[in-house]
C-alpha cells in the first residue's frame, strides 16, 4: 500500500507565506511526476504546479513567481513554497503522485487526503 500524507495548511492574511509538505510512504520503488492541486468551494480541482523526475517543472498561470515546488527523492517528500499569499488562494491543497510499488508494476496514480489552506484580507 502507498500513502501520501499532506501537512502544513492553515490560516494565513494576505500576504504571508506558507509551506506545504506530502511525504510519500509504504510499498515505493520509484516515483514518476509529483504535484500539487487544488479545489476551491464550489469549483473544480486545478492543477497548481507539477515536477517531473527529470524534465521541466510546470506552474499554473495564477501562481507563477509566487509559488515554488520543489521534492526530495532521498526522502520521498514533496514541498509547496506558498508566498505572496491571496484570498483567491483558499482552497483545500492536494499532492498527487505516479509511483511504481515494484520493478514489474505500472505507475499508479496516489493522492493525499488534503489540507486546508485559508488566506484572509
Amino acid at each position: 500500500q502507498v500513502q501520501l500524507v499532506e501537512s502544513g495548511g492553515g490560516l494565513v492574511q494576505a500576504g504571508g507565506s506558507l509551506r506545504l509538505s506530502c511525504k510519500a510512504s509504504g510499498s515505493i520503488f520509484n516515483i514518476n511526476d509529483m504535484g500539487w492541486y487544488r479545489q476551491a468551494p464550489g469549483k473544480q480541482r486545478e492543477l497548481v504546479a507539477v515536477i517531473p523526475s527529470g524534465g521541466q517543472i510546470n506552474y499554473a498561470d495564477s501562481v507563477k513567481g509566487r509559488f515554488t515546488i520543489s521534492r526530495d527523492n532521498t526522502k520521498n517528500v514533496l514541498y509547496l513554497q506558498m508566498n505572496s499569499l491571496e484570498t483567491e488562494d483558499t482552497a483545500v491543497y492536494y499532492c498527487n503522485a505516479a509511483i511504481k510499488s515494484t520493478f514489474a508494476s505500472p505507475y499508479r496514480t496516489y493522492w493525499g487526503q488534503g489540507t486546508q489552506v485559508t488566506v484572509s484580507s
